[in-house]
């Protein structure tokens, strides 16, 4: 069994740490958390160490594998860290802010002969992974379109932190929600090739109101067109168009396929755990028994676009991307 730490045990960290429990091939055995008075109930709820300095956890030779959950602008660092010190690496999305060092830290790994892999839960929804099925199928045609739509009630919630700063979040609802739709997109579709976006803030203050908009142009050909907003009950959507079908996601576990002249066909898919699933998904690949579903090149891809859409939301103008 794989011993791991964790680093940040914000909400989401605990949240994975509880997903992990009865796993078989991995166990939190140690927690990184500047917050020792906050973390010590949980730790020890979990017979997990913790510690304040990620020194002590990289310089155990016992433990395997580092999970990275804290602010974006650490991951870089953080990662090399890692990797220098022989760890395998799961890293919470996004992997980095620039494309550039996230294929430093690609490489950082690849040179230590260690795994790394980022965390985008929604590609374990089984609903997503139908539709990327069936869009890989050549069941929809000829590709043309997608819209992609994911928004929350977050702003009402965080009101403090890293996760509302511009410099940590840029984009407004962009980083934390958006990104997994943009990632689905460049999962399916391939690589964009140019953006034109928009950012509408209409409070900067917490709790923040804001609409992030971008139309999308992939390599293919293909059009697109992404939305988070920041401040609504919650929405989930991704429909692709083709010439011969659409097949659109409404929530993790239905699809629907419409064909011309026939009534919509509802798809049911059972439930699953997207943490215990990532986790199983990362261990497999420490283990050579699998390869992780979120590959190097959709990572650098989708971060490619992202810095784009950042780009033409300052500058108010299409951005191509190299």
């Amino acid at each position: 069994m794989m011993r791991a730490a964790i680093a940040g045990l914000g909400r989401w960290g605990r949240a994975i740490v509880a997903a992990s429990q009865g796993c078989n091939e991995l166990r939190f055995v140690a927690a990184v958390e500047p917050d020792l008075n906050g973390a010590r109930a949980f730790c020890a709820e979990h017979n997990i160490g913790l510690t304040d300095q990620l020194q002590d956890i990289l310089s155990d030779k016992t433990i395997d594998a580092v999970f990275i959950v804290t602010p974006h602008s650490l991951h870089r660092e953080q990662v090399l860290a890692c990797a220098a010190a022989g760890k395998h690496v799961f890293c919470e999305k996004p992997l980095a802010l620039k494309v550039e060092d996230a294929r430093a830290m690609f490489a950082a790994c690849r040179a230590a002969n260690v795994k790394l892999a980022v965390g985008h839960n929604r590609r374990f929804w089984p609903s997503m992974i139908a539709l990327r099925d069936t869009v890989l199928s050549g069941e929809l045609g000829t590709l043309l379109h997608v819209e992609g739509h994911n928004s929350n009630e977050n702003s009402k919630a965080v009101l403090a932190g890293w996760r509302l700063s511009a410099t940590e979040s840029p984009g407004g609802g962009l980083t934390g929600s958006g990104l997994h739709i943009l990632d689905s997109m460049v999962a399916m579709l391939g690589r964009v090739s140019s953006v034109q976006a928009l950012l509408a803030t209409q409070r900067q203050e917490a709790p923040q109101l804001d609409t992030a908009t971008a139309i999308l142009k992939f390599a293919s050909g293909m059009s697109g067109t992404l939305s988070t907003i920041r401040m609504t009950p919650y929405y989930w959507r991704v429909h692709v168009f083709g010439t011969d079908a659409s097949a659109e996601v409404l929530g993790e576990t239905s699809m629907i396929l419409r064909k011309s002249g026939q009534a919509p066909i509802h798809r049911e898919f059972p439930t699953t755990n997207t943490l215990r699933a990532e986790i199983d998904a990362f261990a497999a690949q420490c283990t050579a028994r699998a390869s992780y579903p979120v590959n190097e090149d959709e990572v650098t891809n989708t971060l490619a676009a992202f810095e784009g859409i950042l780009a033409s939301m300052r500058n108010g103008t299409a951005v191509e991307i190299k």
